[in-house]
């Protein structure tokens, strides 16, 4: 268990980094760990909908039928993801 916390200390010196600084860091970790959820959602939905016989290539209309589906399931993200986001600095602007 060497070095556990090893993650967490700032350029050799042994200091702890600040609060600031870690909570970059897990923000970066949730935006990441958020975008591969998208990404197995659109991907699992499209599959789902798009591909009925699955086989070594995509033919013109399932080719057609993903993109489609990929555009539309990323417009309908943006648009939640901007009205959620837009709620809450509402909600905290009334605070």
């Amino acid at each position: 268990m060497e070095g556990f916390g090893s993650d967490f200390s700032a350029g050799g010196s042994g200091d702890k980094l600040d609060a600031n600084t870690i909570m970059e860091q897990v923000k970066v970790q949730i935006a990441v760990a958020n975008a591969q959820e998208l990404l197995k959602r659109v991907t699992d939905k499209c599959f789902k909908k798009c591909i009925s016989r699955p086989g070594n290539s995509l033919d013109n209309s399932e080719q057609k039928c993903l993109a489609m589906c990929m555009d539309r399931y990323m417009d309908t993200w943006n648009t939640v993801s901007k009205t959620y986001n837009s709620r809450l600095q509402k909600e905290r602007s009334h605070m």
